[in-house]
């Protein structure tokens, strides 16, 4: 039941990348202020090959937003920073105004 389970949510994961038209870039800083984290986070993960999909431009490192969320729900203390001092910190904002 489980493996069948995981198998859908990747299924539903590979669906999402697929149906991006226009991916969302951002620098460096702009990662690290979005994730609330440093931007020396973004950069260890620029470094570990498989943690982010980023290109460069003009020698600056251009990073898809689909790739640095699932990187920021990879671990817990990234997924709690993410919550509390990045994005996060506005969801419940957007849910009360809905």
């Amino acid at each position: 039941m489980k493996k069948a389970k995981n198998e859908q949510l990747k299924k539903e994961d590979e669906k999402t990348e697929l149906e991006i038209k226009k991916p969302i870039w951002l620098s460096v800083s702009e990662a690290a202020n979005l994730g609330g984290v440093g931007g020396k986070t973004i950069r260890r993960a620029l470094k570990e090959k498989d943690a982010l999909i980023y290109k460069i431009v003009k020698d600056r490192y251009q990073i898809d937003l689909s790739s640095l969320l699932k990187f920021l729900n990879s671990n817990t203390k990234l997924k709690n920073k993410l919550k509390d001092y990045g994005l996060g910190q506005y969801v419940g904002k957007w849910k009360e105004q809905s």
